[in-house]
């Protein structure tokens, strides 16, 4: 995740930017080697030689591989974290239009990231356990404001009765098939059509039949 360096000070600032990019640099490559290498067969030396960095550079800011591994992991799941609930507010208070939002947004980071979310499904089981506790609190905090929205549907009469965890699930597995399915579906679908018809999928089953006829520009 991005450090927000407005409150330092001009030299820290730029420093701190110019960690920023190395890091991120290094990762970009890491994505790209362990896609064709995959995570055990990943050299440093051919991690420096796609990030075009030394590889006392990448000791500079990286453990070793698998705490470059983890980092990739962390960076796609921060930005689902942090990226969602802003889209959400920007639709307004109403929770099945919240809903939506949120889902577009999904969708639109596994397809800004596609090799990283393919990644993640590949190589998280690779993690130690310390590693992998910390995926999983990431992808609670993820699907927070989901969920939050699906419950407010529900308390407000808008949704029936679902299982809230289950649906949330659901939609998060709906966004990332766009990666993990991406070499059928990118055939016959952009990516603003597949979440068009994923989200009229995802309301024709949330929405209460007293309240489907408000939300036809979703699901029509």
């Amino acid at each position: 995740m991005a450090k927000d360096t407005s409150a330092l000070p001009l030299d820290e600032a730029v420093r701190a930017v110019r960690v920023s990019s190395r890091r991120r640099q290094v990762l970009d490559a890491a994505v790209t080697v362990m896609q064709r290498t995959g995570f055990h067969q990943m050299s440093m030396q051919a991690l420096a030689d796609e990030a075009q960095v030394s590889v006392g550079l990448i000791y500079t800011y990286f453990g070793g591989k698998e705490d470059i591994l983890l980092a990739t992991i962390v960076d796609i799941l921060d930005a689902f974290r942090d990226q969602l609930e802003p889209a959400m507010d920007a639709a307004g208070t109403d929770p099945i239009e919240r809903l939506a939002a949120g889902f577009r947004r999904f969708v639109e980071i596994v397809d800004e990231n596609l090799d990283a979310v393919v990644l993640t499904y590949r190589e998280s089981r690779t993690l130690d356990q310390e590693g992998r506790e910390r995926i999983k609190e990431l992808e609670v905090a993820t699907s927070t404001p989901l969920h939050d929205a699906l419950e407010a549907a529900i308390a407000s009469g808008i949704a029936g009765d679902l299982d809230v965890d289950l649906t949330t699930f659901d939609m998060m597995m709906l966004a990332h098939g766009w990666a993990l399915k991406h070499w059928h579906f990118a055939s016959r679908y952009t990516v603003d059509q597949y979440i068009t018809a994923q989200t009229r999928f995802i309301l024709r089953t949330v929405l209460s039949d007293r309240s489907a006829a408000a939300y036809r520009h979703l699901t029509e």
